[in-house]
Parts: C-alpha cells; sequence; structure tokens
C-alpha cells in the first residue's frame, strides 16, 4: 500500500513513521509538509526548511512540499491541499498516516479531508495513553528538542529543552499532555533508529509570537540552526 506520512518534524508524525515502518504491508512513498512562503519553515512549527531537508534524508524519504502564504486564508490552504492530494493520486498513493493520539475533532477533519478521494486515512498512535507513548519514545532512541512553546500552557523555560527523562520529570502531566496534543509545545526530532545519520543542530535566537485573537505575547519560538563548523 503506497503511503503518505503526514509530517511536521515533530515527535509524534516521527513515532507514525516508525510504526508504519514496522508493517511490510505499507510502503512508504513521501512525506507531505505544509511550508509557509516568505519564512521557508514548516507551517506552526517553525523550523527552518533546510533543517527538515535534513530530516529527509536522515529518514531516506523524499519530501511532498505544499507551499501556502503566511495568514493563509482557509480557501487557499484547501485549494492547495486538494491539489497535494490530486498528486498523490496520480502517483499511485492510496493511504494517508496522520500521528495523532486522541484530539477527535482533529481525526474527524483529516477524514472529512480524505473522503471520497480514494486515500485512506491511517492512525497508528491514535488511542494510546500519552504517557506510554512518551516514554516508549524515548526508549527506543528518539532524541527532539522543543522548538516552540504555549507561554499560556507551559513556562518558557521548557523551550529549548530535549524531550527526555530528565523533561518528563519535571512536566506538569497531571494538568497538561505529555505528548502536547494539545498544542503546549512542538518539537524537532534530531536523531532516532530510523535516521540514517543524527542531525547536528544548535540552538539560536528566541522568538515570541502573539496570539491572533487577543494579539497578546503567547508563543516563544527558539530557531534550531545546522551546527556551525567548530
Amino acid at each position: 500500500m503506497k503511503t503518505v506520512i503526514a509530517f511536521s518534524g515533530g515527535k509524534d508524525s516521527t513515532l507514525a513513521i516508525y510504526k508504519i515502518q514496522q508493517n511490510p504491508e505499507y510502503e512508504i512513498d513521501s512525506l507531505l509538509v505544509t511550508l509557509t512562503e516568505g519564512f521557508d519553515r514548516v507551517s506552526i512549527h517553525g523550523v527552518r526548511y533546510g533543517m527538515l531537508k535534513q530530516q529527509s534524508d536522515a529518514l531516506g524519504i523524499p519530501l511532498r512540499e505544499v507551499w501556502i502564504p503566511q495568514d493563509c486564508p482557509n480557501e487557499v490552504y484547501q485549494e492547495r491541499m486538494e491539489q497535494a492530494v490530486s498528486d498523490m493520486l496520480g502517483d499511485g498513493v492510496t493511504h494517508m498516516v496522520f500521528g495523532d493520539i486522541h484530539l477527535e475533532d482533529v481525526r474527524a477533519y483529516r477524514e472529512e479531508m480524505l473522503e471520497g478521494t480514494g486515500i485512506s486515512p491511517v492512525f497508528p498512535l491514535w488511542g494510546r495513553p500519552v504517557g506510554e507513548l512518551s516514554r516508549e519514545f524515548i526508549e527506543l532512541g528518539f532524541q527532539t528538542v522543543l522548538t516552540c512553546v504555549d507561554m499560556d500552557q507551559l513556562h518558557p523555560s521548557f523551550a529549548g529543552r530535549v524531550y527526555d527523562e530528565a523533561f518528563i520529570r519535571d512536566y506538569p502531566e497531571e494538568t497538561h499532555d505529555i505528548c502536547g496534543e494539545n498544542g503546549e509545545f512542538h518539537t524537532f526530532v534530531f536523531d532516532g533508529p530510523n535516521f540514517g545519520f543524527p542531525i547536528e543542530y544548535e540552538l539560536g535566537e528566541e522568538r515570541v509570537t502573539p496570539d491572533i485573537q487577543t494579539e497578546r505575547d503567547r508563543f516563544l519560538f527558539v530557531d534550531v540552526l545546522p551546527m556551525r563548523p567548530k
């Protein structure tokens, strides 16, 4: 079954790739990623295109890029995604994989988007306890760093931290989703069991962006840069 992975560069979509790779019925065709024009970054996660390319090379899976304008109107987003789905069908793709875990409205949106297209959605992480998934991710040898924190939900000191046992100990699991499913944080995976090589990186500048509705500073982004030669 020829399959595309909806990919953000973060931990859940990367773990979804790993799960699908364990099933010989699936043939991974490409990584579907949404990028923002003018910024050359992954939409929402804010990771540079060049770092995304390194992930693609390390995973050995080509990118399937969808570029959208800044402050993209919903109708434009829908048009470009419809074109991407049409292109996938032309390439013989039959399935699309998502890293969603438990948000019913998000899953329903994915299913509605693909309904009637001939491409079936697959959710390999769906319904798994988030605490179990977070520990499995670490035990498998994946390594990821937080690139964005919603300061309405998490302390800004979590930005730029590696997602490891120490992170889990410090994280307020009683009140917040340890997998960040509610938008608490976003990540960039730089190594794992399905990576051909680790991605060497360093942290760059921090920047704060406002909430669109309230115009109040809310999201703290940390730039992830390629490691400079010493």
